[in-house]
């Protein structure tokens, strides 16, 4: 657990980037600092780790002042992750991920067997141990960023805009890859950004920040959508809370049915040999041929909101982890469970 009480930074030149900031962040969950440029929460990241020190109060982890630890033992125990990886050019993949470890004495195969074995809980290949950071492509750099962060096994992650560089095709899938890492490792994990949706998708708990550092609220995101504290908080957050609150509703519990021989509203689905969709195809023929756009288990409501509207059959589709068809939500069905704030869904889905 970290603990803020009553910390303060005010930096020589008079400005005050956090003030009297009180806040408790869990052991095993991703806490998001959210705010816009300014509002203090990359100050507040790096006084846990003390790239910066604080003008007042205190920072403790798991109890302890992180001001009574030596630095170098404070920092061994706690991963931080920058945006563009901050890896080091003239050192391979392999080598960038095991500085910690090396810093800690591991002997050479202790310390390649680690970086191995990182690399493919991120999703990279073992040939690119040997490559140098400027021969991968933004979103694996970012990847070999968080191996480096995880390679002694810190209890504590400290990730500062991690993949804000990073083009929004591979910063979702780096979103996604993490938040699996996370459900696998349940690390304390500490998450700066300024992006709303990457907030909500990753956080277990979220602290929105006002201009100086001050939380204007804290909480879970289902929280904070549903009942925003004020009209800052409301204005931040934007005007689809109900869209992105149904990002946070499982897709799991609504029923699908059957796609028969007469498919949905005439259109029928098209699978491979395995049983994958494929297309919408017109039943009986005729028209062109319309991608399918699948929900797999981990999906939410919003995911087959999007998936029934691009659908010429309005109807979302549902796979299994396999990408085998498990059946189709017709909208009618779907609309039932699209209960949200101010009913913003059925005024979007109105305006399409």
């Amino acid at each position: 657990m970290i603990t803020f009480t009553n910390v303060s930074k005010r930096f020589p030149d008079g400005t005050l980037a956090v003030g009297g900031l009180t806040l408790e962040l869990r052991s095993g969950e991703i806490t998001v600092l959210l705010g816009s440029s300014g509002s203090g929460k990359t100050t507040a990241l790096r006084m846990i780790n003390r790239l910066i020190e604080p003008t007042s109060g205190t920072i403790e982890l798991d109890g302890q002042d992180v001001g009574s630890i030596p630095v170098h033992e404070l920092r061994r125990g706690i991963g931080y992750v920058i945006q563009q990886g901050g890896l080091f050019p003239h050192r391979t993949v392999a080598e960038n991920i095991a500085t910690v470890p090396r810093l800690l004495g591991w002997d050479r195969r202790r310390r390649r067997e680690r970086s191995l074995e990182l690399l493919e809980l991120v999703g990279l290949e073992p040939s690119t141990a040997d490559r140098y950071p400027g021969q991968l492509s933004g979103g694996q750099q970012q990847r070999v960023g968080v191996a480096r962060a995880l390679a002694a096994d810190p209890p504590v992650l400290l990730m500062d805009e991690p993949f804000g560089a990073v083009d929004p095709v591979r910063r979702g899938a780096l979103q996604r890859e993490f938040r699996r890492l996370q459900r696998e490792l349940r690390k304390t994990v500490v998450f700066v950004t300024h992006d709303v949706d990457e907030a909500i998708l990753l956080g277990d708990r979220i602290a929105i920040m006002r201009q100086g550092g001050e939380v204007a609220q804290f909480g879970p995101a289902e929280a904070l959508l549903a009942q925003p504290a004020d009209d800052f908080v409301a204005s931040f957050i934007g005007g689809t809370r109900g869209l992105k609150l149904l990002s946070l509703r499982s897709a799991a519990d609504v029923p699908v049915v059957a796609v028969g021989p007469d498919g949905i509203a005439g259109w029928g689905l098209v699978t491979d040999a395995d049983g994958r969709p494929r297309t919408w195809m017109r039943v009986g023929g005729g028209g062109a041929a319309s991608p399918v756009e699948p929900v797999g288990p981990r999906g939410s409501l919003r995911d087959l909101l999007d998936s029934a509207l691009a659908s010429p059959a309005r109807a979302a589709v549902r796979v299994d982890g396999e990408g085998v068809l498990v059946g189709a939500v017709p909208f009618a069905s779907l609309e039932r469970h699209l209960s949200v704030p101010e009913d913003e869904a059925a005024k979007a889905v109105g305006a399409r």
